[in-house]
């Protein structure tokens, strides 16, 4: 919502804004564009006949005193994806969707078209390099580039997120069950998917991983209108400690690791092309990319030490974040740790799905806060269920952030790379600094 708010003050547009809480990064952002409240929490005689629009973010409850008075005036009252839809119903839209990777996939088509010179908008989960705003709104833009998740719009709308959006060209990366908090069974949630592809617009372009099933079963019953490319892991190497993209005429070298980020890249360069660049255009940008942040971000490097951070917390991109470290340095010595910290990680019920996927680690760790637990209302956890859920012998289990550090700190790090896993921050860890003293 912060990063909205900022691309509508930098498109010229008068903006204000309320919240119970505000935290940072956005309150620095906010208040160095002027746009910060003078004061947290709600209050109804902000709203007036001159607002020409009311955008709902998730704390916003029916009995929201700012909303009932938009509602008494008859004010237009938007949610988040339904703002972003009116701003570019006139535009040709692209949305990724799926599981896992969309972020990253949006991230590359967005360096892509930003390399080329090109005038765009959109809508990213995380920060990346050329972009100042996570959301990016234009005038003369005839193109947006939205990543879809699955989310509620608002919590007025359980609609999810993606399926205010009708594509033009829409791809699905991947499904596996995740958001168990929202979509309580695997068929349920694997329904919205379908639901996606029947909101796209008449003659639209659906791209499909096609080495997953499930995806593959919801592309075969797609409206006949829809064109559909279905595409598959890129041919790769690991050469020299590098990855590198494997085309017919030459080795590609990459600044990201990783086969499902192999996968990530067939996805945006089969956007690209539908948007008409070329694949020499493509594969000259797509060299230069350096990954979104917190997604197997470098945070500290030694001479045969490194550690990564990465937004990983459902099993799938466990399973893959934890395969793709081991591939690129298979002699080191893998010390992965994975913070329990969504509602589906912490749930009793859930938590079974993540058999297995540490299995490619040394030294698997899994932490999570009962504070955490306390915070969400979800029942206790204990280190032996978690023990029993990921079937994992040499799995540690830690529930305390000081006995974490103290054991990090405690292992010998020469030949050996750390991988910290969350959606979260470890309970206010400062992982930078603990990157710094292991590397050092």
């Amino acid at each position: 919502m912060h990063n909205l708010a900022l691309a509508l003050h930098k498109k010229g547009r008068q903006v204000t804004g309320s919240d119970d809480e505000i935290f940072e990064p956005s309150r620095s952002r906010l208040a160095a564009a002027g746009l910060l409240p003078e004061h947290e929490g709600w209050d109804a005689s902000r709203i007036t006949h001159d607002i020409d629009a009311v955008i709902l973010g998730m704390h916003a409850r029916a009995g929201n005193p700012e909303l009932v008075a938009a509602q008494r005036l008859n004010l237009p009252i938007y949610s988040f994806p339904e703002y972003l839809f009116e701003q570019t119903k006139q535009k040709q839209r692209v949305v990724i969707g799926g599981s896992h990777g969309k972020t990253t996939i949006t991230s590359m088509i967005m360096h892509v078209l930003n390399g080329l010179g090109s005038t765009f908008d959109y809508l990213v989960g995380a920060q990346i390099e050329g972009f100042e705003t996570m959301v990016g709104l234009s005038d003369n833009s005839e193109t947006a580039v939205f990543e879809g998740d699955e989310y509620p719009s608002s919590a007025l709308d359980s609609r999810p997120k993606f399926h205010l959006y009708r594509p033009h060209i829409g791809v699905i990366s991947g499904i596996a069950w995740d958001h168990a908090n929202v979509f309580p069974t695997p068929d349920l949630y694997a329904r919205q998917f379908s639901l996606f592809v029947e909101s796209f617009e008449k003659g639209g372009q659906l791209i499909f991983f096609g080495e997953d099933s499930a995806v593959s079963e919801i592309a075969a019953s797609a409206r006949d209108d829809l064109g559909k490319t279905s595409y598959e892991t890129h041919p790769y190497e690991v050469r020299d400690g590098q990855f590198r993209l494997l085309t017919q005429s030459r080795s590609i070298p990459l600044q990201i690791f990783g086969k499902h980020n192999m996968q990530n890249i067939s996805a945006a360069k089969a956007v690209c092309l539908q948007l008409g660049i070329s694949a020499d255009d493509f594969y000259a940008c797509i060299s230069s990319f350096k990954g979104a942040a917190r997604r197997l971000q470098t945070i500290g490097k030694g001479r045969n030490t490194c550690v990564f951070l990465d937004f990983a917390h459902s099993p799938s991109k466990v399973s893959a974040t934890t395969a793709a470290v081991k591939e690129l340095f298979p002699q080191r010595v893998l010390v992965a740790c994975l913070e329990l910290h969504t509602f589906s990680s912490l749930s009793p019920d859930f938590i079974r799905q993540y058999r297995s996927s540490l299995d490619l680690a040394d030294k698997p760790i899994v932490f999570f806060d009962p504070e955490t637990l306390r915070q969400k209302r979800l029942p206790p956890l204990s280190r032996t269920q978690i023990q029993e859920a990921f079937a994992n012998q040499r799995l540690l289990v830690f529930s305390d952030r000081d006995e974490l550090l103290q054991h990090f700190l405690s292992l010998s790090w020469e030949n050996a790379n750390l991988l910290l896993m969350s959606s979260g921050s470890f309970s206010g860890v400062d992982v930078k600094s603990l990157a710094r003293q292991l590397v050092k």
